[in-house]
């Protein structure tokens, strides 16, 4: 159970404690203690420290405007290892029509993932907040997005964390049909070239599934995330090598 110095229980939700953040960004709950959504704590911050901290845990935020900052560790988690990808022959086909380009334009990725309509959601849960924050990683050269191009024109992408040999995706978006798709599979073929072993999807879609993307035990995510967290870190800014 977790002691009062570090964080406080705030009270109860699915009858397991939500436990909320101190000033201290270096600690968290254990992600066991998760509720059965998979909600954990509230409240702390977006600084770097915190939100590279969170990630090494198996945490990560997930809010919208006017809500306090929600961490969560959903169990079952939805992970791709990248040498299981599966690419549908109609996506390598129009694969060829776009220029993939690596960390050329994060702030606009993350801008357009935000703005994105999408059906059954009303918002979105990049704030403003969560927009700077994430800037800030990938000034750090931690956070990256992987782009789809056409006709000189950003159409897809997606960006997320890098940590040793872990890489936890946020978001995407698609102006026209596959781009997203297109940015993703770069992406994790990049991964495993470099080898990254690893890729946090979150939580269950049936649109990662069909790339390979299963379902795993939060027990079991943890324990791959400790081996993935081992290998050294791919900082800095990242250029698209697999063609």
């Amino acid at each position: 159970m977790a002691n009062s110095a570090r964080y406080r229980k705030l009270g109860y939700h699915q009858r397991v404690p939500v436990f909320g953040l101190t000033d201290n960004p270096g600690l968290f709950p254990d992600p066991q203690l998760a509720d059965e959504d998979g909600l954990l704590a509230m409240g702390g911050d977006l600084s770097a420290e915190r939100l590279i901290g969170a990630y090494a845990t198996g945490i990560f935020p997930w809010f919208e405007e006017g809500q306090p900052i929600l961490w969560w560790s959903p169990d079952p988690r939805m992970i791709l290892e990248p040498s299981s990808l599966h690419v549908p022959k109609s996506l390598a086909k129009a694969a060829r029509r776009f220029e993939l380009r690596f960390d050329h334009a994060f702030e606009q990725v993350i801008d357009r993932c935000a703005s994105k309509r999408r059906p059954g959601q009303r918002g979105t849960w990049i704030t403003s907040g969560m927009k700077s924050a994430y800037q800030h990683l990938h000034q750090l050269g931690v956070a990256h997005s992987a782009e789809a191009w056409l006709e000189g024109k950003l159409v897809g992408g997606l960006y997320g964390v890098s940590l040793g040999g872990a890489f936890f995706g946020e978001s995407m978006f698609a102006d026209v049909p596959d781009a997203s798709k297109v940015a993703f599979v770069a992406m994790v073929r990049q991964l495993q070239t470099w080898g990254i072993s690893l890729i946090d999807c979150q939580v269950t879609t049936a649109h990662l599934a069909r790339f390979g993307a299963v379902e795993v035990s939060r027990t079991d995510f943890l324990a791959r995330l400790k081996t993935a967290l081992a290998q050294p870190s791919r900082q800095g800014r990242w250029k698209y090598e697999t063609r």
